[in-house]
């Protein structure tokens, strides 16, 4: 939006009687809490929704009472302002963000004005776990009979179990009837005997795929004929398998298409799968594993089949890299929350394809009992590997499972304590992949002894590193006592009669905590130098571009 234009959008909110559900003036002079603005994204999000409101507007500088400018330094730093919308990403459902983040200047003062988009259709969006909604001007958790309101809109006609009218047993693929058979005896043993007595139409009616005798988009999708494709169009019903080299350039790829019943055995046929060896601490015999749990690739590709949103026309995308395998689908992740799902262990209220996912299930391609992520989650702890990382941004979840160790200090630490709950571990992967803690979660880990450093980077603690030999780690990552600094600073202009600025940096960068970046380091080297001087102990000699510190005698 132009200034011209935020300018008559910020007029019209001013006058209006009173902040609304959809609107929160706050003056934020010079900061503001991080998760209470959480929270009222949450809830601007959501009562946008129920207002059918495109997008809501939380407004820093200007006062709630008679809605007066008054400005606002909250971030003035553009960078640091724009990094606001992965912080707020990495805590929401669906990693839903800001629209967009204006600054704008009005009598003189800095307004921010940040576009919250109204929650997608049936998804209520929540911050930390958490659903947040208004009552009138006041924050509140979102009331049940809201969230239901929100999550009713998702109520829609089953796209995998419309009847296809020109589509007859004739368009289903032979071999792929047989192995439906095959799965479905395997699944439900008691009734092999049955099964092997029923024509094909009614084997397909009790398992589900059909509808008293007429071919489904379901039906077509997973045992069509390759030439039946036509009749699920704009569908496209394709999994396509690349392979990448180190990189990232493509050295083979395969796509596979209906019926996907048959596809899914191609596709991983095509994953090389490796061996991968690594050495237990404490003995010199290696152990030696296939990178990926079979069950977990399967779970990853049949997930996708099951849950594509197949309206958008896309394919689900199979990605082999050297020690990772990436699995793509289009559509938002109906639970919301990969941890909740992984926490409750328990089947999902809601599916995108009903049908489509009743007849996987019955076919043994995939587990709607419940728990087919957790399990995932399970495969990658006992293999001491990263968990599963899902990326739900962009309208669609990308799964990437890695096959190997990060770090086998990590590694260890798993492998020393098996009594370690799925919770803690997750909490700690993403210590390991320096990921955002929540609140709670930091609080439970600094509990627990488990982790040190300054909030977002923290570390493996003194009391588990020493147990797991990760006391290097920990070394690097602890700062020295500042009166180390200090006379390394004045025992180094001492010993050479000056020391410029590139050379303190040089002299101190190491030295300093790895969790540290490169913009954090310059400050404390700043703070330090700051200190010596206002002690009178050093004095630049040359210029604020290019300082020459010396002693002061």
């Amino acid at each position: 939006m132009t200034p011209h234009e935020l300018t008559l959008i910020l007029s019209q909110l001013q006058q209006l009687p009173g902040e609304t559900e959809v609107v929160e003036f706050k003056e934020a002079k010079n900061t503001f809490d991080f998760s209470k603005l959480g929270k009222y994204f949450s809830a601007l999000s959501n009562e946008a929704n129920l207002k059918r409101k495109k997008y809501a507007w939380l407004i820093f500088g200007i006062e709630n009472k008679h809605f007066h400018v008054v400005g606002s330094n909250f971030r003035t730093d553009r960078k640091y302002l724009d990094s606001l919308k992965g912080e707020i990403a990495s805590k929401t459902t669906n990693r839903i963000t800001f629209i967009e983040i204006y600054e704008l200047t009005q009598e003189s003062k800095r307004v921010v004005m940040l576009q919250i988009p109204s929650a997608p259709k049936g998804i209520p969006v929540a911050f930390e776990g958490h659903y947040y909604g208004r009552d009138g001007e006041e924050l509140s958790p979102l009331n049940i009979e809201e969230m239901e309101r929100i999550r009713s809109q998702s109520i829609q006609e089953d796209w995998s179990s419309e009847i296809v009218p020109d589509a007859t047993l004739n368009d289903l693929d032979p071999k792929a009837i047989l192995v439906a058979r095959d799965n479905f005896k395997s699944k439900f043993p008691a009734k092999a005997t049955e099964v092997d007595s029923l024509d094909d139409i009614t084997f397909l009616n009790k398992a589900k795929i059909t509808i008293k005798g007429k071919i489904t988009r379901a039906s077509i999708l997973l045992l069509g004929k390759e030439e039946s494709e036509h009749f699920i169009s704009p569908a496209d019903a394709k999994i396509r398998w690349v392979l990448k080299d180190a990189k990232g350039n493509d050295k083979d790829y395969s796509i596979e298409g209906c019926p996907i019943l048959l596809a899914v055995d191609k596709i991983y046929s095509r994953i090389r799968n490796l061996k991968y060896r690594y050495i237990k601490q404490g003995t010199l015999f290696p152990d030696e594993i296939d990178q990926y749990e079979p069950y977990t690739i399967r779970e990853a590709i049949n997930n996708c089949i099951a849950h594509q949103d197949y309206l958008k026309g896309g394919r689900i995308n199979v990605i082999e890299m050297e020690d990772q395998l990436v699995f793509t689908n289009l559509g938002n992740f109906i639970p919301g929350s990969v941890e909740r799902v992984v926490k409750d262990n328990s089947p999902e209220e809601q599916y995108r394809n009903k049908f489509l996912a009743t007849a996987m299930y019955n076919l043994k391609m995939v587990d709607t009992a419940g728990g087919g992520i957790r399990k995932m989650f399970i495969h990658q702890r006992e293999r001491f590997f990263p968990l599963p990382d899902f990326d739900l941004s962009e309208g669609r979840v990308k799964v990437t499972i890695t096959g190997k160790i990060l770090d086998i200090d990590y590694a260890q630490l798993l492998a020393r304590n098996p009594d370690l709950s799925l919770d803690e571990i997750i909490m700690l992967d993403k210590v390991q992949k320096r990921m955002r803690l929540t609140d709670a979660e930091e609080k439970y880990l600094h509990e627990k002894k488990l982790i040190e450093g300054r909030k977002p980077n923290y570390y493996i603690s003194l009391g588990v590193a020493q147990k797991i030999g990760q006391k290097a780690v920990y070394s690097k990552n602890s700062a020295f006592d500042k009166v180390y600094y200090l006379d390394l600073i004045l025992k180094s202009i001492k010993e050479h009669g000056f020391m410029e600025r590139n050379d303190l940096d040089q002299l101190l960068w190491t030295k300093l905590p790895e969790w540290m970046n490169e913009k954090q380091k310059k400050i404390k080297i700043n703070n330090l130098l700051s200190e010596l001087r206002t002690k009178r102990k050093i004095k630049n000699e040359g210029h604020d571009r290019k300082p020459k510190w010396v002693l002061i005698n």
